[in-house]
């Protein structure tokens, strides 16, 4: 009797188990789905575009701030930080800014640590628009990055 009231047991612990293991494998399953795209995931639907005059060019990375070339910028709405990524500011191909100059920056707007910064996807400077990240936010080889004059023209570096 006992080997009979064990092996119904051990025969309810094994269905009990079996019906709780396909659930926690659905779970799993849709696990990717829910999971957060991360601080710089670049959804274009989100696209902001802002206008203002460059303050500064920042190229030397400080506590904080993101790798690569920045964009300091006065808006109508306050100080922005632009991040350009690793472009290229001297020799053949390079882009420039200078302080004073008006530029339009579209982009993401994210959070890092607690500071704000705008993930530049282009930059239109001086009646040209640069690409500096594609649509969605891979940056693009600096051959592809000079992009096409307001007109429609193509351009080259400034």
């Amino acid at each position: 009797m006992m080997k009979r009231l064990s092996a119904g047991l051990f025969t309810l612990a094994l269905l009990g188990l079996a019906t709780f293991l396909p659930t926690a494998h659905a779970q799993q399953a849709a696990t990717p789905a829910i999971k957060s795209a991360g601080p710089l995931s670049y959804d274009a639907s989100k696209e902001i575009t802002l206008s203002g005059k460059v303050e500064s060019v920042v190229t030397k990375h400080t506590h904080g701030m993101l790798w690569g070339t920045h964009l300091m910028l006065q808006t109508t709405s306050g100080k922005m930080d632009a991040s350009l990524g690793r472009i290229r500011l001297k020799g053949k191909g390079a882009l420039t800014f200078e302080a004073g100059e008006n530029v339009q920056v579209t982009g993401v707007i994210k959070t890092v640590h607690g500071d704000q910064f705008l993930l530049t996807r282009l930059v239109k400077a001086d009646n040209h628009v640069y690409t500096i990240r594609n649509e969605r936010g891979i940056p693009v080889a600096p051959e592809r990055r000079n992009g096409a004059s307001a007109s429609g023209s193509e351009g080259g570096a400034r």
